[in-house]
């Protein structure tokens, strides 16, 4: 742990006394420390993306664009500041003939939680990390945050923060290390939520820290998701080589170390593809993952599903710190009978799981747990095919349908969204991407019968800050 890193109450100290502050912020100010990251991002990329590359070995191209990507995301988090939308701000005036009773004029707004959490994750060291979406949309609703750095890019953390503190107030962004440093940040009284990216196992434990306090506080973990790709007969037949090589693909990019990656692969028996998957898997070569914890499990976890009765391989591929893809294959009645088998393998590794029949597909997907995604490959305009997707879509529990796509890559937008139920987050209503992450840290207050002078600027009538405000009658 670096020398100049505050300890957990120094950390939140810092975060409380500069929470007034940032709530204070009116939506253009808030906006305007968005955009102030996003350019520290643009000034000094090439310092950032070389760090980057030492500590995860993710190559200067994919950090290349995972800047530009959290800089994008940081300017549409300053749009949302900006419009003051995402304060929510309803306003019922007081009305002596409502229909039930004389009625007090009340007036609504989401306010800031105050200091938050953000655990950074490994795999995406500038995306879901110091500036990423948890920390941006927190930015977004006022709060300050404390990062708790992820132990594979510690150095990359520590020159971010100090980068983004040059163009911060006082307390905004401060930094901790350490597993205890990060256990005792969760139920530091100070800390109103929790944003989490990482293990399932992790982030359970976490969690259920965040729900054991004195004081529970909301914990959004992003954990493990194993994301279901069905292909449908015609499609198959339509566009076989185009689907092993969009597989592969998504299987492989960044070493699988990406929670969109596609986790299973439902095919129809007799599909014929076992053969063109393992060239296409052999030929995308091994390379290395972020680091020993992630090749420990996943080397124990694609041993384990490799010495399944049920489960043979197409490729076995190679275990260690530099792997090469591996592919398994399972039919859906034995992935029913051993759901023990349904686990994410975090790398460079997917099971192909034949089934026989519509009736065949959908009893194994009904077994599922819940996912980041779910897609679907058929044919446009397929009667059967467009039943077949609402079938799968009907059963399955995840949080983005997608057709004719690979569930790999997030764009980002408004409308994006990034969870989905158990264990693929803690909690599906408002993820790190989307627009609606900012709601993740507020709360509502009503302000009932409050004179002009006493009420916060947004439900003023005069609404000195311009925000959109919804009026009743």
């Amino acid at each position: 742990m670096p020398s100049s890193t505050p300890s957990v109450p120094s950390a939140t100290d810092a975060a409380r006394a500069a929470a007034p502050v940032l709530a204070a912020l009116p939506p253009g100010e808030r906006g305007a420390l968005l955009r102030a990251l996003a350019g520290v991002l643009h000034d000094h990329t090439d310092d950032l993306v070389a760090l980057a590359d030492e500590e995860t070995h993710l190559g200067e191209t994919r950090l290349y664009g995972e800047v530009l990507r959290t800089r994008v995301q940081l300017q549409m988090f300053a749009e949302i500041a900006e419009e003051g939308s995402a304060l929510d701000v309803m306003i019922d005036p007081a009305d002596a003939d409502a229909v039930l009773a004389s009625r007090p004029d009340v007036r609504r707004m989401l306010v800031p939680l105050g200091p938050v959490a953000v655990f950074t994750a490994s795999n995406f060291p500038f995306a879901f990390s110091v500036l990423g979406g948890d920390t941006a949309s927190a930015l977004a609703a006022g709060c300050p945050v404390v990062v708790k750095a992820h132990e594979g890019h510690p150095r990359l953390t520590d020159l971010t923060v100090d980068l983004a503190a040059e163009v911060l107030p006082p307390g905004a962004l401060t930094v901790v290390h350490g597993r205890e440093a990060g256990q005792a940040l969760v139920t530091d009284p100070v800390i109103q939520a929790v944003g989490f990216t990482g293990s399932t196992a992790g982030g359970r434990a976490l969690f259920d820290l965040a729900a054991g306090r004195p004081d529970p506080v909301p914990f959004y973990g992003e954990l493990g998701s194993l994301n279901p790709v069905v292909v449908t007969p015609a499609a198959l037949a339509a566009r076989g080589p185009e689907l092993v090589e969009g597989f592969t693909g998504s299987v492989t990019r960044s070493q699988g170390q990406l929670c969109t990656k596609p986790g299973l692969l439902f095919l129809p028996e007799g599909h014929g593809l076992d053969a063109p998957l393992a060239r296409a898997f052999g030929a995308a070569g091994a390379g290395p993952l972020l680091g020993p914890w992630i090749a420990d499990a996943y080397t124990a976890t694609l041993a384990e599903l490799a010495a399944h009765p049920a489960v043979h391989a197409v490729t076995p591929g190679a275990a260690g710190p530099d792997p090469a893809p591996a592919l398994l294959t399972v039919t859906a009645h034995d992935l029913r009978a051993h759901p023990e088998l349904l686990r994410e393998c975090f790398g460079p590794a997917s099971v192909l799981v034949t089934y026989a029949s519509a009736d065949d597909l959908l009893a194994t997907l009904r077994t599922l747990p819940g996912t980041l995604t779910a897609a679907v490959h058929g044919v446009e305009g397929e009667p059967a095919d467009v039943e077949t997707a609402r079938g799968v879509w009907s059963v399955l529990r995840a949080g983005r349908l997608i057709w004719n796509e690979w569930p790999t890559g997030v764009a980002v937008t408004r409308a994006m969204h990034h969870g989905g139920p158990w264990p693929a987050t803690t909690s599906p209503l408002h993820t790190s991407v989307g627009a609606t992450a900012v709601a993740r840290w507020q709360r509502p207050v009503a302000y009932q019968n409050l004179p002009d002078a006493l009420l916060p600027e947004p439900l003023r009538d005069a609404n000195p800050w311009g925000v959109p405000q919804r009026t009743g009658r």
